[in-house]
């Protein structure tokens, strides 16, 4: 069996320790952090575990900044949504799980170009 390895981007690291910084004083920030562990642990166990996206969907940005094709969305607390993709490792023995966003859901929204009603 593969392992899997979570890898965090420049963008999801610097959230990932607002987080962590945030999460001893604000108890919204430590209930998504707490759920952004329990998620990673999840894709771990199954690098499927999120909400596949379909391809037409995936933003530009991505595509360009990591070479993407294919991402998957995993919903945390409050509305947060984690990004990620996976790739293989550099051996074949390895999936990793690159989380590519932590985001709230208003951020969300504007990335995939959703608008309010």
């Amino acid at each position: 069996m593969k392992t899997v390895r979570v890898i965090l981007s420049p963008d999801a690291k610097e959230v990932y320790r607002y987080l962590n910084r945030e999460a001893a004083n604000s108890k919204i920030e430590k209930t998504i952090l707490t759920g952004l562990q329990k998620k990673i642990d999840l894709i771990k166990a199954n690098p499927h575990y999120g909400d596949p996206l379909a391809k037409k969907l995936i933003p530009a940005e991505y595509q360009i900044k990591y070479g993407v094709t294919n991402l998957f969305r995993v919903e945390l607390p409050n509305y947060w949504r984690m990004l990620y993709t996976l790739t293989s490792g550099e051996s074949q023995i390895e999936i990793i799980a690159f989380v590519l966003d932590i985001t709230d859901h208003k951020r969300y929204d504007k990335k995939f170009g959703y608008k309010k009603k």
